[in-house]
């Protein structure tokens, strides 16, 4: 019988992103009208859909740091609106493409649109979606802050396609996993601050400091949301418990449960993930040998290292409200239940 481990003690999940929707409640209620606006379609079919993955319940945190960036850049224009906005639709139509690449049935507790209008709708809106990110970025006159997200759009891309080349290779390294989320996930994350500094025409060193935050920040962010898919429940993870072990997904918790495992014990795992040959109980002995090997607690240890690193990106701002927001993300970040 496989043992759900909790990776934190039962808490408000986010109080300690609390100051920071305080601080960009105003901008982001901004935002979220622009995303509406920009989810407009004649064709029916894009609003709806776009709508139903919009209003899902997600955090939205990658554009809060773009709002939050801005801010402690001092920026006082409405520019980063629109960019926060633009990164949004960037991540949503990831979602919608990993969604149909993963075949997954629930993203954040909702069927998925795939399920409801099917594979080719969802990767067109994507499309859609990406389509309007670059028209606002267009729309917002910097040239700093169109290059460095359509860098992101491509790296993103490019993570996926390392992603499908990882999945179900036992022989995946920690290195080879690292460039997978680094650049599936980590450059929004790192794109996402950045351009709160470019677009306030701060100095390099600023955005560098951001883009490090962001970047490091991301890493965290996946590493625990990899970790909790062999340790959380369904109902406070929004989708099922060892998705990403039915997908044959190598995250790191499997590569180091594999690296330390004995020979029989790899023999389980080239059965599951490499071939998908999946039984009942597989899921639970899957998660008594990430267990057994240490391979949730390593990987949080990670999770905390990347922490903080995106927490000393941040020393060369001065303290303040908005840093200690930005900190407290990182916090939310690595000790999230969920």
């Amino acid at each position: 019988m496989g043992i759900v481990v909790k990776l934190s003690d039962p808490r408000e999940p986010s109080a300690s992103l609390a100051p920071l929707f305080a601080l960009v409640e105003e901008d982001m209620a901004r935002v979220n009208q622009i995303i509406l606006d920009k989810a407009r379609s004649n064709v029916e079919l894009i609003p709806e859909l776009a709508r139903h993955l919009i209003d899902s319940g997600g955090k939205r945190l990658r554009p809060m740091l773009t709002i939050a960036a801005a801010k402690l850049c001092g920026y006082e224009g409405d520019g980063h609106q629109r960019l926060a906005a633009a990164v949004e639709f960037m991540h949503t139509a990831t979602l919608l493409h990993d969604d149909v690449v993963d075949e997954s049935n629930l993203r954040r507790g909702k069927t998925t649109a795939r399920l409801l209008w099917g594979n080719e709708a969802s990767v067109l809106v994507g499309d859609y979606l990406l389509g309007q990110s670059f028209k606002m970025m267009v729309d917002v006159g910097s040239m700093g802050a169109l290059r460095i997200l359509s860098d992101a759009a491509a790296i993103i891309a490019e993570g996926e396609v390392m992603q499908l080349i990882t999945a179900h290779n036992t022989d995946t390294t920690e290195d080879d996993y690292l460039a997978v989320i680094e650049a599936k996930t980590a450059a929004l994350f790192a794109a996402a601050a950045e351009v709160g500094a470019v677009v306030a025409e701060r100095p390099k060193s600023e955005a560098a400091a951001l883009r490090s935050f962001g970047r490091n920040l991301g890493v965290a962010f996946q590493l625990v949301d990899d970790a909790l898919d062999y340790s959380g429940e369904q109902s406070e993870l929004g989708k099922s418990v060892g998705d990403d072990f039915r997908d044959g997904k190598i995250t790191l918790p499997v590569v180091l449960s594999y690296r330390r495992g004995s020979a029989d014990e790899r023999k389980f795992w080239e059965r599951t993930v490499k071939e998908g040959d999946i039984g009942d109980d597989d899921l639970d002995t899957a998660i008594d040998l990430i267990a057994k090997h240490n391979a949730l607690a390593d990987t949080m240890e990670r999770a905390r290292h990347y922490g903080a690193i995106a927490r000393d990106a941040l020393a060369i701002f001065p303290d303040g409200d908005i840093k200690s927001a930005l900190l407290g993300a990182i916090e939310f970040s690595v000790s999230r239940p969920f």
